[in-house]
Parts: C-alpha cells; sequence; structure tokens
C-alpha cells in the first residue's frame, strides 16, 4: 500500500554569502517516516530543517505540503519573548480542552509552566517549546537536537514518547542513542545534495563509508582514464589531428567532470595538550554540606580525584551537577567541609552557557584574544599544544 507523501522538497538550491549550501536538492518524507537527518556540522542541517518548516525561503525550487496535513517544527532557540509565562507559549496554539496535554509533557521533560519566561534558563524555554510541539501533536514533527539541556529520564520520556506515537519525524541530534533507538530511515547531507537510506541511523556509518569507498574507486579509474588519453593526446594526435578531435574534446570533458567533483572535507581530529603534569591527587572533597533555602544540593559528601580518573556526574535536572562542579573548583563555597585541589593543576572549564565568550565578538577576536594576559583578539596566531597556527 503506498503511503502518503506529508512534504515534498524539489529542486531546492541556497545560497548563503555567495557559498552555496544546497544545489538541485530534493526528497519526501511520507506517512510513517521516522527519519534521522545527519551531516558534518556546517552541512546545513538546521537550515534544511527550517526550509522544510516553510521559515527559510530556498532561492529557487518547490516545497509541497498536502491541504490538510500539519507540520510542527521545534528549533535549536526558541523566541519566546512574547509570553509572561513558559506555559503561556506552550499552550499558545490548543483549545482549552487540550491544555491537559501541556500538563503530560511538562511533568515528563520537567519544566514548570508557571515559570517567568524573563527567569528562565535556555534550557527551560527549549523544554517548553518541544512540550509545545509533543502537546501539539502535528502528523509531521520536524526536532532539531530535541535531546539538548534534558537529562536521562527526560531523554527516556520523549524517546518512549516518540516511539508510541503515530506520527512521522525528522530529527536531528548528536545523540546517537536516541537516533539508533528512533529511526528508520536516514537522510544524509553531503556536499549540497541528499542521500537516503532505508535504514535506520544505526547503520549509516557502514553505509557512508561504503559509498565514500565507491566514490574513491571511481575517482581512482576516472584520474588512469585521464592519464591515459592526455598521454595519447601529447604522442599520437599530430598523425591523426582531423580524425582524433572528438577524441581531445572528449578529454577535456572528463577533465572538466573532475573539476566538477566536489572533495570531502577531512574529519576533524581531536587531541588534548597534555599539559604540565599534575600530582597524583587531583581533587580532594571532605564532608561537603551545601544548601539553598530548602534545597539540599550536598550533604556529607567527599570525593577523591585521582590523576587520569574520569568522572561522570548525572542525575535529574536541577539536582545541582553544575553546582557541585563549581563546589569542587572553588567557584562556590559549601556550607560545611573542605575542598583541596592538588598542585601543578591546569583547570579548563566548559559551561553550559558559554558565559567566558563575548556575544559582540568575531569567531576570529574570540580565538585569538585572552582576558587574563590582556591580549586584544587582533592576532593572526594562536598557541596549539605549544605551537603557533595562524587562527584560520
Amino acid at each position: 500500500m503506498a503511503r502518503a507523501p506529508l512534504i515534498q522538497l524539489s529542486d531546492i538550491s541556497l545560497t548563503f554569502g555567495g557559498h552555496p549550501i544546497f544545489s538541485d536538492l530534493g526528497f519526501v518524507v511520507q506517512t510513517g517516516d521516522r527519519l534521522s537527518l545527519v551531516g558534518r556540522n556546517g552541512s546545513g542541517k538546521s537550515t534544511l530543517m527550517k526550509v522544510m518548516a516553510g521559515l527559510v525561503e530556498a532561492d529557487t525550487g518547490h516545497r509541497v505540503i498536502p491541504p490538510g496535513v500539519s507540520v510542527g517544527y521545534m528549533e535549536q532557540d526558541p523566541d519566546l519573548s512574547q509570553f509572561e509565562t513558559l506555559g503561556d507559549f506552550a499552550l499558545s496554539a490548543l483549545d482549552v480542552s487540550e491544555h491537559y496535554k501541556v500538563e503530560i509533557a511538562a511533568e515528563g521533560l520537567k519544566f514548570d509552566p508557571d515559570r517567568p519566561v524573563k527567569t528562565a534558563s535556555g534550557g527551560e524555554l527549549r523544554r517548553a517549546a518541544l512540550a509545545k510541539l509533543m502537546a501539539e501533536d502535528p502528523e509531521l514533527m520536524l526536532l532539531d537536537e530535541p535531546t539538548n539541556h534534558l537529562d536521562i529520564e527526560a531523554i527516556s520520556w520523549l524517546e518512549t514518547t516518540l516511539r508510541e506515537s503515530r506520527n512521522s519525524f525528522v530529527v536531528i541530534s548528536h545523540d546517537r542513542a536516541f537516533l539508533t533507538a528512533l529511526t528508520r530511515a536516514t537522510l544524509w547531507i553531503d556536499r549540497g545534495a541528499v542521500r537516503r537510506l532505508e535504514q535506520g541511523f544505526g547503520s549509516f556509518e557502514a553505509w557512508r563509508d561504503k559509498t565514500w569507498e565507491e566514490e574513491d574507486q571511481q575517482r581512482h579509474k576516472l584520474n588512469r582514464k585521464i592519464k591515459a588519453e592526455a598521454r595519447w593526446a601529447v604522442e599520437g594526435i599530430s598523425a591523426r589531428r582531423k580524425r582524433n578531435q572528438g577524441r581531445v574534446r572528449a578529454l577535456g570533458e572528463l577533465r572538466a567532470e573532475r573539476a566538477a567533483q566536489i572533495n570531502r572535507q577531512s574529519t576533524a581530529a581531536m587531541a588534548f595538550d597534555s599539559g604540565q603534569k599534575s600530582g597524583a591527587k587531583v581533587i580532594e572533597a571532605k564532608n561537603l554540606d551545601l544548601a539553598f533555602g530548602e534545597l539540599e544540593i550536598l550533604k556529607d559528601f567527599s570525593l577523591t580525584v585521582q590523576r587520569k580518573d574520569r568522572v561522570a556526574l548525572v542525575g535529574p535536572n536541577g539536582v545541582g551537577k553544575t553546582t557541585l562542579i563549581k563546589t569542587l573548583l572553588g567557584e562556590q563555597a559549601p556550607d560545611r567541609g573542605s575542598v583541596k585541589l592538588g598542585t601543578n593543576l591546569q583547570i579548563a572549564v566548559f559551561d553550559q552557557g558559554r558565559k567566558k565568550l563575548d556575544p559582540d565578538l568575531s569567531l576570529w577576536e574570540a580565538l585569538t584574544s585572552d582576558p587574563t594576559m590582556a591580549v586584544s583578539g587582533r592576532s593572526d596566531q594562536i598557541m596549539v599544544r605549544g605551537t603557533p597556527k595562524h587562527v584560520v
């Protein structure tokens, strides 16, 4: 039985600042589809989802949604500035008889509908946007990083709810387990085009590697053919000049084909400088108590972290994980107990809100500035594991 299309994109092309994002892109999402949308950072996943949602208009091409089909979109950074509370936003498109759906979603995603928007964190805003989408229950849900700022229990609730629903969805996520558990097919954005695999994310990497291997083999064959034809053009054309102009033109076409191929970007390698060797003991916390009003964060808590330890802090949102990190680093004083840091420590913190980044700086300036050393951010060089590199 043929499945009904929910949305169709055809011949979509889009350019930002002279840089082509998509070219002649097209695909169909049908009833029952549960798609992972994957691709390198910067490949255009969020932009494509906004085209699907009708928030970004393509330069060329068509977006078709059949009459009566509802499409809902959850973006990474929702704007709730026109609403007083998170609940006002989540309820804004629902009838009174459907308000209970927001209450169910609020309980599963753990956010307070009465929280004023002005005092809500970025994570709370995202959870409200997700609750709004889940409560509206559209036939096609477009989910851009839905698990960001969710704790383990909330992710589990969302995964179960999506699995049990009858909705179709397209999801972007860096949560590999989430994608593997939920998706049945994969859309892969690669160099401005979209490929589709009729299997979920769990099969994606093997498919991608096979695709790249076949592509490399074809490129190798093309290079060998060009090399052979170029040798013939140099050695044999003078005797058969008139008869073989077609072969010369064919060589030019082969070279044009190779030039038109878009090379894959290499995979980014991540490495950390070992820094100066620290002592064996990194952190020693003894008998910590910490509370905010009636909320008890720590009670007689002790912890020893040794060099080379890898420690995960898990727990529901609001339980105090970030506060514990701040306490262990000496940024937050405990009500009782002591924290002792080891010798020769070099501490780096990647915080949720990226508070150390000045939003008024360009990426270049942010990379090369150092407030602790009064460096202005106008340098061309940065130090990478002890070696100067150009900022680009």
